[in-house]
């Protein structure tokens, strides 16, 4: 009867069925690094060598051990409301050798993930690559190899047939244009290459491997949906100026449309083509490659939206000896009025996730998608922790309140939108920020036998989840 009252108040209130939840991923989250037959990853190997490339020299080994206390987690996800949950299956747990013989305990576990989230009425979400390319896939050149693309294609068949018959949402890839840019252009991530033409061929080859995966999962009759996990950040030019947006224009290209239009409408953009074409860069393509894409559009579309980007037009011309980067074209803009997170020092601008909504709506068929993450990362959140123990975390209820907003907006004026997804659950292990920048409705204590407690948000989160809205 309360909820009945509450419900009443609303002012933002979302579809029947719109699905609440959160995001995380395999290797962030399980732990058990090599437990019950799983191999080593390309982030396990860059840590045994480099551990001092990871934020206090802590390695994927100590993410947030899902593994083994995957029901106490399920749990607390459904004490926090959630109707839904996506994580990834680990290639290298699943195939340790990335082909070849299955791992009958990783079948086991994942199979007991599943059926426990289902049991607790939260909808499996499945995606089939974050990040982590196994390291005997990585010895075979990783996305720059076909082998590996017929390797993950293989995986991808495995996984549909395994787990397909309670599985339901089925996602190829998160964020594959991240790959791309920390491994191959930026020298942020393993393998740590700058080489344009290679990234190219990364993300073709990527492409490629995402278009055969939804192919077979067509081919077996799957039952359910099948698309993709994209990062949209949208490029805003600093003013009206033609230069300025053309600049933009560009950079949405390079960031944005490269991966976006391939997998809703078939193809690249013509002017990245024709920019590649001219400098000599584009990747090798095989006859088929052009046609598989053509022929295997997304059923559904997670955007991911944490912050703009701003540009403006190039102010110094680049060298014409410097090896050729997006940033040739375009300079970045930092916007003076800007509102920050200031434990995070990103740009937060939630009106943007409007104007994604739109743009999908009038550019995209209008395709069925949902907000498959959006957070807020906070450096030294203990800082907030409350007499009564747990985090008091204000700054994230209103976050993702203002955000909503945006979303309730879009979907009033058409955009086909139906969930949101947190980043993330719990306090999770993000790559070489370790454990840095926290963004989870439960904080996990590491150095406490992983001790989840649930945080303001979660609770609020609850609320939000049973009243369908706020």
């Amino acid at each position: 009867m309360e909820n009945e009252k509450n419900r009443t108040k609303l002012r933002y209130r979302f579809p029947s069925n719109f699905w609440w939840g959160s995001a995380a991923s395999g290797p962030q989250t399980e732990g058990a690094a090599f437990t019950d037959g799983r191999k080593s990853s390309i982030w396990d190997y860059w840590y045994s060598n480099e551990p001092e490339c990871f934020h206090n020299s802590v390695g994927p080994e100590h993410t947030s051990n899902f593994y083994h206390q995957y029901k106490e987690d399920i749990q607390l996800m459904k004490e926090t409301g959630h109707t839904s949950f996506r994580t990834s299956i680990q290639w290298s747990r699943l195939i340790p050798d990335g082909v070849g013989e299955v791992n009958q305990k990783a079948v086991t576990f994942y199979n007991h993930v599943i059926d426990e989230l289902i049991a607790n009425d939260i909808e499996p979400f499945i995606n089939l690559y974050h990040f982590d390319m196994p390291m005997c896939m990585q010895e075979k050149g990783g996305w720059e190899s076909r082998e590996v693309v017929e390797a993950y294609v293989n995986y991808a068949e495995h996984c549909f047939r395994l787990f397909g018959d309670r599985v339901k949402y089925w996602f190829t890839f998160n964020e594959p244009i991240v790959p791309v840019e920390a491994g191959y252009l930026y020298d942020l991530h393993y393998p740590n290459v700058v080489d344009f033409k290679r990234a190219a061929q990364v993300a073709h080859h990527t492409i490629v491997a995402h278009s055969f995966a939804v192919e077979a999962f067509k081919k077996i009759n799957a039952a359910g949906k099948i698309g993709i996990i994209l990062n949209l950040t949208p490029s805003y030019p600093r003013s009206e100026d033609t230069a300025d947006v053309k600049a933009a224009h560009i950079a949405d290209s390079f960031f944005n449309r490269s991966f976006l239009d391939p997998v809703t409408k078939g193809e690249y953009p013509e002017e990245l083509v024709q920019i590649l074409r001219d400098r000599d860069l584009l990747p090798v393509v095989e006859a088929t490659d052009l046609e598989v894409i053509k022929n295997n559009p997304i059923d559904i579309l997670g955007v991911n939206y944490y912050q703009p980007r701003r540009v403006k037009t190039k102010e110094e011309p680049v060298p014409k000896e410097a090896p050729f980067m997006p940033e040739h074209l375009f300079d970045p803009y930092i916007k003076p009025d800007r509102k920050i997170n200031p434990h995070r020092g990103w740009e937060i601008c939630e009106e943007v996730i409007y104007d994604i909504m739109m743009d999908i709506r009038d550019h995209y068929g209008n395709i069925p998608f949902f907000i498959s993450e959006n957070g807020m990362g906070v450096e030294g959140e203990a800082k907030f922790r409350n007499e009564e123990s747990y985090i008091e975390d204000d700054y994230r209820i209103e976050f993702i309140q203002e955000h909503l907003k945006w979303v309730h907006k879009g979907i009033q004026e058409g955009a086909n939108c139906l969930g949101y997804h947190l980043w993330t659950f719990m306090d999770n292990w993000s790559w070489t920020n370790a454990y840095k920048n926290r963004y989870g409705l439960v904080e996990v204590d590491i150095t406490n036998n992983f001790k989840r407690t649930i945080k303001k948000s979660g609770r609020w989160y609850k609320q939000l989840s049973e009243n369908n809205g706020f």
